[in-house]
């Protein structure tokens, strides 16, 4: 069974869905306006730095997660879902997906993104599989903390390899789609990395790799 592995934010979606449920909790007055805009920008600018503190933006993201009940939350994602997910779907990587999926590939999303904020959006998409930073779960209640290894940067791959192990699958003739350079330690593990609308950075990679460089909103 050949993988076909996607990173979720601004590769599968036009934007970062992370961001977008930041900037969706203060247009809903859930969390202080211009204290939480302030920090979830500064985050999602260290993020296209390349020089987030994960750990840090961890427990400022998952905090308002811990402050809410579950019952309330699950409300707030549904509509999330529909008013800022929703705009951000791509045509040509739906249609990419559908691709991989007539050809019988796997279709697994690998997101540094917490599962909360990202389920919903790979149910969406339709994909067989979600690797994502998990956020922990206590009677019911988030806690505000995770559990594992986030899958950021070199944790996808350490992530990954933990999922190939249970599932008893490889990485060979595996693809692997992103558009950040965050991604560089598991694009350089798969057997066909995929530029998508790429950083400048990745960007630059790539072409002296001769990887592919594509397009997924042109």
């Amino acid at each position: 069974m050949t993988l076909a592995i996607f990173d979720l934010d601004n590769t599968l979606i036009a934007g970062d869905s992370d961001h977008a449920w930041g900037e969706f909790l203060v247009e809903q007055g859930i969390v202080d306006q211009q204290v939480y805009k302030k920090a979830n920008d500064q985050f999602y600018q260290d993020y296209l730095d390349g020089k987030l503190d994960m750990m840090r933006y961890l427990e400022f993201s998952l905090a308002p997660l811990a402050a809410h009940t579950t019952e309330q939350l699950l409300t707030w994602r549904a509509n999330f879902v529909e008013t800022k997910i929703r705009p951000l779907l791509l045509t040509q990587a739906l249609e990419l997906l559908q691709t991989h999926r007539q050809q019988g590939d796997y279709l697994l999303i690998i997101t540094a993104t917490n599962r909360f904020v990202t389920e919903p959006i790979a149910e969406l998409l339709g994909v067989d599989a979600l690797i994502a930073t998990d956020p922990e779960i206590i009677n019911g209640q988030y806690t505000g903390k995770i559990v594992g290894t986030p899958s950021f940067q070199h944790g996808k791959v350490t992530r990954l390899e933990q999922w190939l192990n249970e599932n008893r699958q490889s990485l060979s003739d595996s693809w692997f789609y992103s558009d950040s350079h965050n991604d560089l330690p598991l694009l350089q593990q798969v057997d066909r990395p995929v530029a998508v609308d790429p950083d400048q950075t990745l960007f630059k990679y790539a072409s002296e790799q001769g990887w592919p460089i594509i397009s997924l909103r042109k």
